[in-house]
């Protein structure tokens, strides 16, 4: 396959695109209406659309590869820089990358490359000193003593030969390190930190074969993990973990040939950035809570709760946040109503609705004893100074 044939289309978010009939197969129109319906809205050829493909990206950004020689790229309308630095506070790698978290680039995927050869030069220079190892119990029949001799098994196989034994072995074949594995696996499989970085995935990996299972994980097994002096390297390690198990995308096939896409939620990236921005910068007598879980009502599904800020002395809550990635021109009814129902349910008289923009009519009303805000936490410039402006307008007493 040469350069040549190799061919991209490119969406804007959230834009409708035309595409002549002759651009799209049916086979590869009908592969992205089934894999990727969250991701792209696609309208087959009809009178309505003028006999034409319609594709309309659903407020995710990134990269698909449908064949060998096609991929869609789904454009940012926020510029790359700042979705960086949104990955940095979302994934709390700004306190791991600097100076190495410095890039410019006008490409998402130049960002995906440049964090990929980061994780992978890390897990090179620990490999080098040594994977990190655990003791694991071990149960196994052998030919000659280790460890314990579990009579109560061989009493009830005595015409056995090996002998039952329980012992500790000191692996490095352990979560820790197959986390590590299936993310470079994955990544390798994208087509990230390729010839140009000296295929520096590829070492990575290979680092770690032949010691470590190749053991599937998502981004959870990233979260809450406990290091100490001997594997303290590994919170960063595994913080870039995160953010690829987030976002690759499972595979499908085209023939014999398996297609990793890489995907980014952005209304779920604006929400985490945001939490994370607020957690970093609040005044010392405020704190937050992300993703509460409210009971509704008997027999109904808990509400999950953006974001609430407590006052840290009385532990009371005294704003209830929503985030909304795509903003509309005013506020829909939908999202008020449903923050007013979280203010009630948290006994709480502060609600905010958070926009990356500034809306077009600005919310600032009443619902029974419930103040209703549209407030703009804007990701166009820099996002500190658009944080603090954000955390002005607030308004915390």
């Amino acid at each position: 396959m040469t350069a040549d044939a190799l061919r991209t289309i490119e969406l804007n978010e959230y834009a409708p695109r035309k595409l002549d009939l002759t651009e799209l197969s049916e086979n590869v129109a009908v592969t992205l209406w089934q894999k990727y319906a969250a991701q792209i809205n696609v309208d087959f050829p009809s009178p309505k659309t003028d006999n034409r493909w319609v594709l309309t990206p659903q407020g995710w950004v990134g990269q698909i590869p449908l064949t060998r020689d096609l991929t869609l790229r789904l454009n940012p309308k926020t510029p790359v820089n700042n979705i960086f630095g949104m990955f940095e506070y979302a994934y709390r790698l700004r306190q791991f990358l600097m100076p190495e978290g410095m890039v410019e680039t006008d490409a998402l995927e130049d960002v995906f490359e440049h964090l990929a050869v980061v994780l992978s030069r890390r897990v090179i220079a620990r490999a080098r000193k040594g994977l990190y190892r655990e003791y694991v119990a071990v149960s196994a029949n052998l030919t000659c003593l280790r460890g314990r001799l579990d009579v109560g098994r061989l009493s009830r196989a005595p015409w056995k030969v090996e002998l039952a034994c329980d012992y500790s072995n000191h692996t490095s074949d352990i979560d820790d390190n197959r986390i590590v594995s299936w993310t470079l696996f994955l990544i390798g499989r994208a087509g990230l930190g390729g010839e140009r970085h000296g295929n520096v995935v590829g070492r990575a990996f290979r680092a770690l074969q032949g010691t470590v299972a190749l053991t599937q994980y998502g981004p959870e097994s990233c979260v809450d993990r406990h290091y100490n002096r001997l594997n303290e390297d590994y919170a960063s390690i595994h913080a870039l973990c995160r953010f690829f198990l987030s976002h690759t995308g499972p595979a499908h096939r085209d023939g014999e040939h398996a297609m990793l896409p890489f995907l980014i939620d952005m209304a779920k990236l604006y929400e985490s950035f945001v939490a994370e921005w607020l957690r970093m910068h609040l005044p010392q007598q405020f704190t937050m809570g992300s993703q509460q879980h409210v009971i509704c009502g008997v027999g109904s599904p808990p509400c999950v709760i953006d974001l609430v800020l407590y006052d840290e002395l009385t532990k009371q809550p005294i704003q209830v946040l929503d985030t909304k990635y795509k903003a509309p021109g005013r506020a829909v009814k939908e999202d008020i109503y449903q923050i007013v129902t979280y203010a009630k349910l948290l006994n709480c008289r502060e609600a905010v609705l958070v926009y990356p923009i500034e809306l077009e009519w600005p919310l600032d009303i009443e619902i029974g004893d419930v103040r209703i805000r549209s407030l703009t936490f804007a990701i166009e410039g820099n996002l500190d100074t658009a944080g603090h402006a954000f955390l002005s307008m607030l308004a915390l007493p």
